[in-house]
């Protein structure tokens, strides 16, 4: 007896050889029923065999279906909004596997949808203004962390470039995601005790877009400390389906300041609404931990940025890189994607007469799979 699988494989492969595995790339947030291409043309298809053939779009596993065929003219069309933010989050590319199946011949037909991104998000900062309070004894060049800006669009749709307001005392200095103000001329609390600077965030689409915050520096009259963090970089494993409450891992900075001043609270930088459902931190004492459902399947590793401040609002940022390890928690799914239900008894060995897919949607091992029929039957 052959395996099952075996004969799905060479079946594939045929398909494969003689027609390789089709995409198509389009821009995200199309209207229902634009074109994205035509299947027909691009199988060497007769239009008016579509229907009589059963032509129809399939996913794989349990993915919702983005898009249709017209039967009349082979048309593959969008059938549902895509949003390429909501489906692939700041993956650099964005591809969702669909089949076209086809009966009498069968035939399955793998193809990909690349989904571009368009810059339909602004630049934004996590809080609306930005408190400091800076020492008027600050000496010139000494440098202030602002926490950088968010574009939920990838690429050069995503934050290019910073600019600060024209002012007295401070510069910007950008280096990669790390901001700081730089104080250019000393600070007078005699003459100015508060000042308000303006820093924007600006992306690289077309029509560019961009997003503000207010920092309000407050000026005092002593030296204070930023607090510093034991390392830049926490890196832990993580098994998905860990229980909540599991520490994945401490981060710790100190201040060399006394008293309030130096008393030191952990916070998120800017995270997704998804980070935040999974995982917090002790204010006080660092702690990460999980606090919602962990799926490997569903993201594989999660880029923290930590915030430590003091008393007086000094801060620095370390970041937090958890990555999930899989656990064998999915069974296989059987998906029988096209079946003759009645073939004459001459048919001849070697007719296709179903398809069979099958997914694991866990990683390496865990989704290898061996496929059997019944022993005994004519297939």
């Amino acid at each position: 007896m052959m395996d099952s699988k075996i004969l799905l494989f060479h079946f594939l492969l045929f398909l494969h050889a003689t027609y390789g595995d089709m995409s198509y790339s389009f821009p995200e947030e199309m209207k229902r029923g634009s074109i994205i291409g035509n299947m027909a043309k691009d199988l060497g298809l007769e239009t008016g065999t579509l229907s009589n053939r059963r032509a129809r779009i399939d996913t794989d596993g349990t993915d919702k279906r983005y898009c249709d065929i017209n039967l009349n003219n082979g048309e593959l069309i969008v059938a549902d909004r895509i949003d390429r933010e909501g489906l692939c989050g700041e993956k650099a590319s964005c591809i969702l596997k669909h089949e076209l199946v086809l009966e009498n011949p069968l035939e399955l037909h793998p193809f990909s949808l690349h989904i571009q991104d368009i810059n339909d998000n602004s630049p934004q900062f996590n809080e609306e203004s930005i408190n400091l309070e800076i020492r008027e004894s600050a000496d010139r060049g000494a440098r202030f962390v602002i926490e950088e800006a968010h574009d939920a669009d990838v690429g050069q749709n995503s934050v290019q470039q910073y600019s600060l307001k024209k002012n007295d005392n401070f510069i910007l200095a950008v280096d990669g995601n790390t901001i700081e103000l730089v104080l250019e001329k000393e600070l007078d609390r005699e003459k100015q005790q508060e000042l308000n600077l303006l820093l924007t965030a600006l992306d690289g689409g077309s029509p560019q877009r961009s997003g503000t915050v207010v920092i309000h520096v407050t000026v005092l009259d002593a030296n204070d400390n930023a607090p510093v963090f034991s390392q830049a970089v926490y890196e832990a494993s993580l098994p998905e389906n860990s229980p909540v409450d599991t520490v994945v891992v401490t981060v710790s900075a100190t201040d060399a300041d006394e008293g309030v001043n130096g008393d030191v609270t952990y916070d998120f930088g800017h995270v997704t609404e998804d980070v935040k459902k999974i995982f917090s931190i002790d204010r006080k004492v660092g702690d990460i931990r999980v606090i919602g459902a962990v799926d490997y399947e569903t993201t594989t590793s999660f880029e923290i940025r930590v915030k430590a401040k003091d008393g007086l609002g000094l801060s620095s940022y370390a970041k937090a890189i958890i990555s999930i390890t899989d656990v064998n928690d999915n069974a296989p799914v059987v998906n029988l994607k096209s079946l003759t239900n009645s073939i004459p008894e001459d048919t001849p060995p070697g007719t296709e007469v179903g398809i069979i897919n099958v997914q694991d949607r866990d990683s390496e091992n865990n989704r290898q799979v061996r496929c059997s029929i019944q022993q005994n039957v004519p297939f």
